[in-house]
């Protein structure tokens, strides 16, 4: 009997259980329920005209405040123009990409020689590839396109000036009416991935890949190896905007000419690569072979010895790197 009994007692009590158990699940489910009402209902609250209004009548902060940056030393810089001798140049033909080398305290330019051209620019530390030019925080601290005077800023944890403007003959342009300007760094550059994604098709002489093969046959590297290696640019000569009713990236005919030149002086020892996209001028198309394209010229400058007695090469940022660990 006693056997009986706790076999009883036993059975109730796993009753028992099951019936909280079930309760408990109930009460959850009753939680989740009024939860999901409660965000649908403020979901679906018509927000009042007037708060929509101040919602969106919040005045815009710039987010980096750069005064305390260097200022642009510009008696610096075009005292050292004045004196400054070529020392080496490099053809980039259509198409394709080129490599080139600037030691610190030295200028470069990018010079139109044959027709309207657009190119694509990337920089490295020539010491070290994975210190390279990084077109976000170079466009967080000037703008969405950059002309003399600004800096070209390299990635974390180095951030510090790779180079700087000094000259551009298309300053001139400005902002147009539909909101383009020249010089952005704002798109990234055309790539193969990309278009084929796209369009279904093959096509290797994309920026990404002119870029890629040329930062290989320049390190004697793979292109495997060559390729994390390329970044987003400056598109040099490349005239962009934003539509004003979509806010879509858009491309128009460059204003470059022959004999336009943007200049840069080098604040570290850089190698660069520069793609002739296959854009030509972005016009119309790019990433295939219907566009007319012309080469692009590179020129190396040195000036005289004791131009830049007051210039120092900038330090890595100083920031400790601990990261609150």
């Amino acid at each position: 009997m006693a056997k009986i009994k706790q076999s009883v007692l036993f059975i109730s009590f796993l009753k028992f259980i099951s019936m909280c158990l079930n309760s408990f699940k109930r009460i959850q489910l009753s939680k989740v329920e009024l939860s999901m009402s409660t965000s649908e209902t403020l979901a679906n609250k018509e927000t009042p005209a007037v708060e929509t209004s101040n919602r969106r009548s919040a005045k815009p902060v710039i987010c980096y405040e750069v005064d305390c940056l260097p200022n642009y030393d510009a008696s610096l810089y075009q005292q050292a123009r004045q004196s400054m001798e070529k020392v080496s140049e490099v053809i980039v033909p259509p198409r394709d990409a080129a490599c080139f080398t600037v030691p610190a305290g030295h200028f470069f330019r990018i010079v139109s020689v044959e027709g309207p051209q657009v190119g694509d620019l990337n920089l490295w530390n020539a010491r070290d590839l994975s210190e390279r030019f990084f077109s976000g925080k170079t466009r967080q601290l000037h703008a969405s396109h950059v002309s003399t005077g600004d800096r070209l800023w390299s990635n974390l944890p180095g951030l510090r000036p790779m180079a700087t403007i000094t000259h551009d003959t298309l300053s001139w342009y400005g902002w147009d009416e539909d909101g383009a300007g020249v010089h952005d760094v704002i798109g990234t550059r055309c790539d193969p991935y990309t278009n084929y994604m796209l369009k279904g098709v093959n096509y290797n002489n994309c920026c990404h890949s002119n870029l890629t093969r040329a930062l290989a046959r320049s390190e004697g590297i793979s292109p495997e190896k060559a390729e994390p290696h390329v970044h987003d640019v400056l598109n040099v000569f490349m005239c962009t905007g934003f539509k004003k009713d979509t806010h879509q990236y858009f491309m128009k005919a460059s204003p470059v000419r022959p004999g336009d030149f943007i200049e840069f002086f080098a604040e570290i020892d850089l190698l660069g690569a520069l793609s002739a996209c296959p854009g030509g001028d972005c016009g119309s198309s790019h990433s295939d072979d219907s566009t007319p394209c012309y080469p692009l010229l590179v020129e190396i400058y040195k000036p005289a010895d004791g131009a830049l007695a007051n210039w120092q090469s900038p330090e890595a940022n100083g920031y400790n790197g601990k990261h609150g660990v």
